[in-house]
């Protein structure tokens, strides 16, 4: 058969890009957008660089146009059909060919077909003419006059612009309270030409089940078509996959226009199939598949693609002595405590986030001791490297769909595009074995319940009539048609089947004995664990930080570097933010006195860190000693996804990722705390308790150390021992206990003023957990700490690489007691 069914010209690379009025013109990527283009070209600055985000306004509020000619390189005769595709338009946009309108984009999550048949001609203009997404929104907003549709505006803080609700964006890219206002334009994915004839394969996905009667796994592999002939096609279709002994051909019969084949293949009994498990728990065994279509028309279509194989259930069941309901993921049949964190877009300016971005920062997670993130629904369904790493190393992911922190139009045409965009991002997606769950949007379920846009009581049944028409009867609909394979909820936090009982708007979504719980609290003492809810499922929390003086030193100049400057108070997104730090921070540190301001700013930035490790340390640490024990009705906690990942610029925030990668104090804290063996201590009454925390499959014999040092020499006071100590598989279990009274009784000469705990779990085989700390008192009244004499001078770049080996190597290391650390960590510089 011939293989040349198709043939395909990619309209990447320089395009003209000009303004409304003509009075900027230049070359443009693409992919890519206005604000990168004019960066490049030097028009503008960085737009990171100080307040540019507000000064470049003019940028997103004028209407740009990208064009440019390309010639046909095929014989246009011998197609029947041409298509011009786009893979991503961002967002609103005319398009026109040899100067006949295709048609209109509205959606940035949507993919985009024209026919161009009858048009293409051998030397082509193509033009895309956008339009200011921020004035298109406001106008959509005007439009829809029944009824408001609120937010109007985000908060002045975040210097933002309105009516995000209105189009279907990036809802981040008019502002968030981490993140600048860059509405962009431009054509921020592929763009080519297809010219085939009589069928052409648009989707394909496979999806895996293991069948529970026949004890087999089977493989569900759809493949979507345009088929250009009049008359239905037959064929076949061969799916081989080598290693799994596995070969099966179907006879198939494609219908015209829009045709699907779903093929089931049985895979081989006798092969071992090695699932696919989070990272943590087992390896990422894909498998090499081809699938050959050979149709009677005389095309051949040869697919090379991954198998994986994995299920996941999200298990919501009773639970003795707790009302309520579970709310868990079984990974092929295994129940797994979910640790990591939230994804937010990785830049304003998508074309920036190359392949090595996304690995640096999902490398990043997963060294962390990371199995999952949440793609939460303010930002992008995220481009396909993105979840082809996920798969590689192991990282489970949340999928929102992309609404969040508002209500949104239910009208025809916002139904008709949000329908194709789902339809189209399932399909794109579904193959990943990385996706664990759909979830319906971010925060909307609360956001009614909660009522946060002060809707008066009696028009409260519209917006709920509105929600459910489209997360329920719209997009529940096309996951549930589309994809069989993987749980769908309504929305993050939610009760879960507990919502869906209630009529999907629950009367608290926050309710610690159903689904998940998004929580935040910056008045209380982050140290008292108390404060915590013992919830099934922790999908968000966290305290904020500012990143490193060299991170910020990239955007500023010296007149910012001020904790209480212009530049400071404008990067901060969040009503309050910099003074709740410092108020968390002044309870249990000393403020930065030094008189040389900026050692003062760079004192008091690094102390936020600190403050922020430290919170997020305890309040993970209580989600994981949750998980086995149910307390006045609450526990079981299973999941602990931080809020939040990553940095869409250099500004204050809940990451622990800075923009460019840069680990902050929480993301190294976070490789201890997300550790698969931990032991966890917290005080209750004057009550030391210690828990063993563990991942693992099986249960282990281990030694607790427990050591008290003091503060002013940080020698071991007292060492205690205990050994034999059970801690059990994929379980919290108490293993110590002692009132703090008798502890520092028998560590003669310690108050809680002038020592510190360590503690650390021992076994056979090099078997190591982190050491962790416990602090008897807050650090400003620590008796005893005394100015670190540390000093470290680099000569040469082999001895360099010694010290980066000897502190990786002290890193993953033993359990020093924490004078050996510290002695070996300086002798060794």
């Amino acid at each position: 058969p011939r293989s040349s069914h198709s043939t395909v010209r990619s309209l990447r690379g320089s395009w003209r890009l000009g303004n409304a009025n003509g009075s900027v013109v230049l070359r443009g990527e693409v992919p890519g957008c206005v604000h990168t283009a004019l960066h490049r070209r030097g028009l503008i600055q960085d737009p990171y660089y100080r307040f540019n985000d507000v000064m470049y306004r003019w940028i997103s509020l004028d209407n740009w146009t990208y064009s440019r000619t390309f010639k046909t390189p095929f014989d246009i005769r011998k197609w029947q059909k041409v298509n011009l595709i786009f893979e991503g338009v961002d967002t609103v946009a005319q398009i026109l060919i040899n100067n006949v309108t295709l048609g209109r984009t509205d959606n940035m999550f949507n993919r985009y077909s024209f026919d161009i048949t009858s048009v293409i001609k051998e030397v082509n203009f193509i033009e895309v003419r956008f339009l200011s997404a921020v004035s298109y929104a406001a106008e959509q907003s005007r439009c829809h006059k029944v009824y408001s549709i609120p937010p109007a505006c985000p908060p002045p803080v975040q210097k933002g612009e309105c009516h995000a609700n209105f189009i279907r964006k990036e809802q981040c890219s008019f502002s968030w309270d981490w993140g600048p206002s860059f509405p962009t334009q431009g054509i921020w994915k592929d763009v080519r030409i297809e010219a085939y004839n009589h069928y052409h394969l648009i989707y394909f996905s496979l999806t895996s089940f293991f069948v529970k009667s026949a004890q087999q796994w089977s493989l569900e592999i759809e493949s979507i078509f345009d088929v250009v002939s009049s008359k239905p096609i037959a064929g076949l279709v061969t799916v081989n996959i080598p290693k799994l002994q596995t070969q099966q051909t179907f006879s198939v019969r494609l219908q015209p226009g829009e045709g699907s084949i779903v093929l089931l293949v049985n895979i081989n009994k006798s092969s071992a199939v090695e699932a696919w498990w989070p990272n943590g728990h087992g390896k990422q065994t894909g498998y090499n598949m081809t699938t050959t279509f050979i149709m009677e028309a005389g095309y051949q279509i040869e697919k090379f693609s991954k198998a994986y194989f994995r299920t996941v259930e999200l298990v919501q069941e009773p639970i003795p002595g707790s009302p309520g309901l579970s709310f868990y993921f079984r990974i092929n049949g295994r129940p797994i405590f979910i640790k990591g964190s939230n994804w937010i877009p990785a830049d304003s300016f998508q074309d920036r986030v190359t392949y090595d971005t996304l690995w640096l920062l999902l490398k990043s997670a997963a060294d962390a001791n990371m199995n999952a993130l949440r793609v939460w629904g303010g930002g992008v369904y995220e481009q396909d490297e993105f979840y082809d790493i996920c798969d590689e190393i192991g990282i489970m992911i949340w999928q929102d769909f992309m609404f969040a922190c508002a209500l949104y139009p239910t009208d025809k045409n916002y139904l008709e595009s949000v329908r194709a965009e789902v339809s189209h991002q399932v399909r794109r997606l579904k193959s990943h074995p990385s996706i664990i769950l759909w979830s319906g949007n971010n925060e909307n379920e609360a956001a009614i319940a909660s009522n946060w846009f002060s809707i008066p009581y009696a028009d409260k049944e519209v917006y709920i009539k509105d929600y459910v028409m489209l997360y329920v009867k719209n997009i529940r609909e096309i996951v549930l048609t589309e994809d069989k394979s993987r749980p769908f909820i309504a929305s993050s936090p939610t009760n879960g089947l507990e919502s869906v009982k209630e009529g999907w708007i629950s009367q608290n979504p926050y309710d610690t004995h159903y689904g998940d719980t998004h929580f935040y609290d910056y008045s209380n003492d982050c140290w008292n664990w108390t404060v915590y809810p013992k919830t099934r499922f922790a999908s968000e929390y966290g305290f904020q930080s500012w990143p490193s003086f060299s991170t910020i030193e990239k955007v500023s100049s010296a007149e910012d570097w001020s904790y209480t400057s212009n530049f400071s108070l404008h990067r901060q997104h969040h009503e309050n933010g910099n003074d709740q730090m410092l108020q968390q921070l002044e309870r249990h540190f000393k403020l930065p006195q030094s008189t040389d301001p900026i050692k003062k700013f760079k004192d008091t930035i690094y102390l936020t860190q600190v403050m922020q490790a430290q919170c997020m340390k305890i309040e993970t640490e209580f989600y994981r000693f949750s998980q086995s024990e149910i307390i006045k009705g609450e526990g079981h906690t299973m999941g602990a996804l931080y809020w939040q990942l990553n940095d869409i610029w250099q500004a204050p925030s809940w990451a622990s990722l800075e923009y460019g990668g840069k680990w902050k104090l929480l993301h190294y804290f976070a490789q201890n705390f997300f550790a698969p063996l931990l032991p966890v201590a917290y005080e209750d009454k004057g009550v030391l308790y210690i828990y063993g925390v563990s991942d693992l499959h099986v249960d282990h014999k281990l030694t607790l150390r427990v050591v008290v040092h003091t503060w002013s020499s940080l020698e071991s006071v007292c060492t205690i021992a205990k050994d034999s100590v059970t801690v059990k598989a994929q379980s919290a279990v108490l293993i110590y206990k002692e009132s703090i009274n008798d502890l520092l009784e028998r560590c003669r000469n310690c108050t809680r003023k002038s020592c510190v705990i360590t503690f650390c779990l021992v076994g056979e085989g090099g078997l190591q957990s982190p050491t962790n700390h416990h602090f008897l008192s807050s650090l400003k009244d620590a008796v005893g700490l005394e100015k670190t004499q540390l000093s470290v001078s680099i000569s040469h770049a082999k001895l360099l690489y010694l010290v980066l080996l000897f502190l990786l190597k002290y890193h993953h290391g033993k359990c020093f007691g924490l004078q050996t650390v510290l002695y070996v960590s300086t002798r060794g510089c």
